[in-house]
């Protein structure tokens, strides 16, 4: 009986914690209740509209950049996660860097690497594929211009561990 009560309470408790979370609503949450859900982000903008962009990446080991789009009035438009294939084929050869981190957001400082033999800068991000299973997409700029002139993505190679991922 005793056991029974506890179980039922730390359930309750738990419901009433959740319960109490905020939640964001696009049309509703405005610039300070994003921030305080999500913190700080790594990249904040404004469009010439007065819209604003703000990017949360969760890397290097997360699988998700989250984009939140505020109005001009500084109401939430909505949340995506970017690192997708939808926003990887949007990166053209010819786009600059601040293009690039408007799309996606900024890479881990970690995984940005100059190639100097080839005058190449790589950015690369980690997410979940199509298919549920981890893998990297690559930016690379011609370093001297600064201008994408290729993408790459490959799955990892994560020997005999499970390279599953969720969305």
């Amino acid at each position: 009986m005793r056991r029974d009560f506890w179980a039922v309470f730390f359930f309750v408790l738990l419901l009433v914690a959740c319960a109490g979370a905020p939640v964001l609503r696009p049309g509703e949450s405005g610039v300070e209740e994003v921030q305080r859900e999500m913190g700080a982000p790594a990249l904040r903008w404004q469009d010439a509209d007065g819209s604003t962009h703000m990017a949360y990446p969760h890397g290097p080991m997360g699988f998700k950049t989250l984009m939140v789009h505020l109005d001009p009035g500084g109401r939430l438009r909505s949340v995506e996660n970017v690192l997708d294939a939808e926003h990887f084929s949007a990166i053209k050869p010819g786009m600059d860097k601040e293009q690039v981190l408007h799309l996606l957001g900024p890479p881990p400082p970690q995984w940005t690497v100059y190639f100097k033999a080839r005058d190449e800068l790589a950015w690369e991000w980690r997410y979940c594929d199509a298919w549920n299973v981890a893998a990297r997409f690559d930016v690379l700029f011609d370093a001297t211009k600064g201008t994408v002139h290729s993408t790459l993505s490959i799955r990892e190679n994560c020997g005999n561990i499970d390279c599953r991922c969720a969305h």
